[in-house]
């Protein structure tokens, strides 16, 4: 019995074309932080608009980008979350998909946020509290954490205004305890579980004097807004919300459906200030819920929707892609392929840019595989796709 199998660790060499690697994903599936976009104007125009105007104004507002499947709705909204992730004055966070339900999209956002960054932001809540009570002024969590760290500042002198400061701001006492909680050693991953919505056994809850939980989505509304409210007390613009595949909820019961869109709804009014979500969402699964769900969509108000690529898109994407790894001195442009080989490869993917990446990629590999010269062009790219 043969075995055909041949598996090879030997990188596939790409120096005739001018490139150090295959620049094009296997996976055409966006990474967190894109390092290419290949953008429509209407679409960045939109979205720049929309985010533009929550950090200048502080005002909420939201938007849906919609987008058949592969025509670079999650890419997106992961390259706009790059973007503003860099910034020091908001808080972002990325939902894959809405899940169930509120609950799941709160709990999928903190998660997102991380354990590390509500840390820091406890100690930043301290260091307020202790430039306002005592004769110190740490101006960062890192020197409020190092005047606990050596002594100088004792937390049982700061915890009981902090909780009663926040508890005032935020309208949730059992959050503020939460958030003081994760500067202690002993119940800090409690405070985290809490927070993520994951749940606590009530022993665990006693010991912070937490007493409920955030187990639906009423809670997970109220919980979102109270930690919106401790950042503009922090002096934060607001918190960005990216939420992906937003088309899942149709797949929900009808009533499970209208409580999460309630409940989105709900975070939306109670949140006038300091909020963005930006949505991505299926066109035919929006057009659904603008006509049933009027409440809903009338809250959003805005839709932009990504296009097909066209020819002069294509080869913009193709050649950002092909800098990546083009080698210092070689050819620019979209070399190796020829103005023919996008047209075929615009052609068989309709414009759609998960399929026009991906073959790409594999027309790519086929050439290196076979020693063809360049140029990459139309025969080539046929002989390749009519082989996947």
């Amino acid at each position: 019995m043969s075995n055909n199998f041949t598996i090879s660790d030997e990188q596939r060499d790409y120096e005739e074309f001018g490139l150090s690697e295959n620049p094009f994903p296997y996976s055409p599936v966006p990474n967190d932080a894109p390092r290419v976009y290949c953008g429509q104007e209407q679409v960045t125009n939109r979205i720049s608009d929309t985010v533009s105007s929550v950090l200048s104004t502080g005002k909420s507002k939201h938007l849906v980008v919609t987008g058949k499947y592969g025509n670079g709705k999650s890419h997106t909204l992961k390259y706009t979350r790059s973007l503003v992730r860099d910034r020091d004055d908001v808080l972002v966070g990325y939902v894959a998909q809405p899940g169930n339900g509120f609950i799941d999209m709160y709990h999928e956002f903190i998660y997102d946020v991380g354990f590390d960054r509500f840390q820091t932001l406890s100690y930043e809540f301290l260091a307020e509290i202790t430039r306002s009570e005592l004769e110190k002024n740490p101006m960062s969590a890192s020197s409020m954490e190092s005047l606990i760290d050596e002594g100088e500042v004792l937390l049982s002198d700061l915890v009981p205004a902090a909780i009663q400061r926040l508890s005032d701001v935020t309208k949730f006492a059992d959050f503020a305890r939460a958030i003081v909680h994760l500067v202690y050693e002993d119940t800090k991953l409690y405070a985290w579980q809490w927070l993520t919505a994951e749940g606590l056994r009530y022993e665990q809850r006693k010991e912070m004097e937490i007493h409920s939980a955030i187990d639906d989505d009423t809670s997970a509304v109220r919980a979102f807004t109270a930690l919106k409210n401790m950042l503009l007390e922090l002096g934060y613009t607001g918190v960005f919300m990216f939420v992906d595949e937003f088309e899942r909820i149709a797949q929900l019961s009808p009533k499970d459906e209208q409580a999460t869109l309630n409940s989105v709804r709900h975070l939306m009014d109670q949140n006038s200030r300091g909020l963005c979500i930006l949505f991505a969402c299926a066109p035919e699964v929006w057009q659904g819920i603008m006509s049933e769900y009027h409440a809903f969509s009338e809250r959003i108000g805005q839709e932009v929707a990504l296009q097909p690529l066209t020819e002069e898109k294509i080869q913009r994407l193709v050649e950002d892609y092909l800098e990546l790894a083009r080698e210092s001195g070689n050819a620019d442009g979209i070399d190796p392929f020829t103005e023919s080989g996008l047209q075929t490869v615009l052609q068989r993917s309709q414009g759609n840019i998960r399929q026009i990446l991906s073959i790409c990629s594999r027309v790519l590999d086929e050439a290196a595989d076979n020693q063809r010269e360049k140029p990459i062009g139309e025969e080539k790219v046929i002989e390749t796709i009519e082989s996947m």
